[in-house]
């Protein structure tokens, strides 16, 4: 059985959620790891989880991307290892090079924290695989940085390469602009890598994995990567 890794920054305040979602929702085995350990051996899956890393000083990520961890986390993913960014896990692959762009404040300068619809683009990936090109999923957001930024060569590389996994959209799929709250260029919620290993989204999964917390659509996600690193 694949065993998950969930990476512990100080100022992280969504790693137990991610740490819940893996050990009692999907009934996987999962471990902590603090931000200073260089160990990643018996790790099949990393979980850079959301929050206020270093308290989000300078900006977004910027500290924690040079937490000791974070080489080993490279070098993870550049040897086909899977990764999800949540929320300040994003602006923190961002910042490590894993991923492209940047994170900017939301276009209206205001912390949101609501339920928003994304719709997944492309299920050419582990982290989509179970889902269908189309579906729109009910998955809450917390942040200040979410306005995700690309220049526009770099967008036309991320539309080319089918890098674009899920989009803000409204409950009906379509990209209208009261949907893109964060103002991210092309509505982007979540792109990967040109490997198709490493995932970053804003939207928080792990807070949808059961009714009572309004949305069990998160759920999907890690189905679908628990089914492909069984196959893997």
């Amino acid at each position: 059985m694949a065993t998950f890794g969930v990476i512990v920054f100080p100022g992280s305040n969504c790693d137990h959620d991610a740490y819940h979602a893996i050990k009692h929702v999907m009934n996987a085995e999962v471990k902590f790891l603090w931000h200073k350990e260089t160990d990643l051996s018996g790790i099949d899956f990393l979980i850079v989880p959301g929050g206020f890393s270093y308290g989000d000083y300078l900006r977004s990520g910027a500290i924690a991307r040079f937490s000791p961890i974070m080489q080993e986390v490279v070098k993870f993913a550049e040897k086909g290892g899977p990764v999800l960014g949540i929320c300040n896990g994003f602006q923190i692959l961002l910042e490590a090079g894993l991923l492209p762009g940047a994170m900017l404040h939301n276009e209206k300068l205001r912390f949101v924290c609501k339920n928003v619809f994304i719709r997944c683009e492309s299920t050419d990936s582990l982290f989509t695989r179970d889902l269908e090109k189309g579906q729109v999923l009910d998955i809450p957001v917390s942040h200040g940085e979410g306005n995700y930024f690309i220049e526009e060569d770099g967008l036309k590389n991320l539309q080319d390469n089918d890098q674009v996994l899920f989009r803000y959209t409204n409950a009906d799929g379509k990209l209208v602009k009261e949907a893109n709250f964060n103002g991210s260029v092309d509505h982007i919620a979540g792109i990967c890598n040109t490997q198709r290993n490493v995932l970053g989204m804003m939207p928080h999964p792990e807070r949808a994995m059961e009714k009572v917390l309004g949305s069990q659509d998160g759920k999907i996600i890690f189905e679908s990567i628990l089914n492909s690193l069984s196959v893997a």
